[in-house]
């Protein structure tokens, strides 16, 4: 069994207004729905786990109303970490195989990108999407470059980040005895804390995180054509 994790408990509100930016509406739908469908609509996806904020329960209800492959809803926790710690112990019962995890304001994932991760844990035990670095980057003090950083081998990490159920239940929590005051950035920093091996593949541009007003625009021309 594969299961996709979406993890949607933030508050996010920097693209303004009074809804949290997942709840936003992209073409009459929330950004959630959209992400959702674009998993549950993947074959090899055999069930999708929401961690949502305990005050959007009705927001959330509104969002999935009629979907499929959804579990029952659970609510995260302070951090986006213990929002997917709390989200794998609730599928424990289920005894995934896989584990997908993806962000709530990420609806333009390809099921390409999808079914590459997958394909990439069958060979290890961790892989996620990403883009190479294309732009030159500058080290920058006080306003004035200091020096040009090589982008040999540097990428941008995407969501989905896959995993091997067993192993990534067994880094989050190996990462709450080891490291508790460590700020980890997403569920690959954690598996590379455990010592697994992280795979990248190629994601895509599209797969963009809305986190602006121009994103969201981007994303609502996206849907909505010229």
């Amino acid at each position: 069994m594969n299961i996709g994790l979406i993890v949607a408990a933030g508050r996010g509100y920097r693209v303004g207004g009074p809804l949290p930016k997942q709840y936003l509406h992209l073409a009459r739908h929330p950004v959630l729905r959209h992400t959702i469908q674009a998993l549950v609509r993947h074959p090899a996806i055999d069930a999708v786990q929401v961690l949502i904020h305990p005050d959007d329960k009705a927001l959330y209800d509104e969002a999935t109303a009629g979907l499929e492959k959804l579990l029952e809803v659970r609510f995260g926790g302070k951090e986006r970490q213990d929002s997917v710690r709390l989200g794998l112990e609730a599928i424990a019962t289920l005894k995934p195989e896989a584990v997908l995890i993806h962000d709530a304001v990420r609806p333009f994932v390809a099921p390409e990108t999808i079914s590459a991760v997958l394909e990439a844990l069958k060979r290890s035990a961790a892989a996620i999407a990403g883009v190479p670095l294309a732009d030159t980057l500058k080290r920058v003090e006080d306003g004035v470059v200091i020096g040009t950083v090589s982008r040999t081998g540097l990428w941008r990490a995407q969501t989905p980040q896959g995993f091997l159920y067993k192993d990534i239940l067994h880094a989050h929590r190996y990462a709450i005895h080891t490291a508790p005051e460590t700020e980890f950035t997403d569920d690959a920093m954690i598996a590379e804390h455990a010592g697994l091996r992280v795979e990248m593949v190629h994601g895509s541009e599209d797969n963009f995180k809305i986190t602006t007003v121009a994103d969201l625009v981007r994303a609502e021309a996206m849907l909505v054509g010229p």
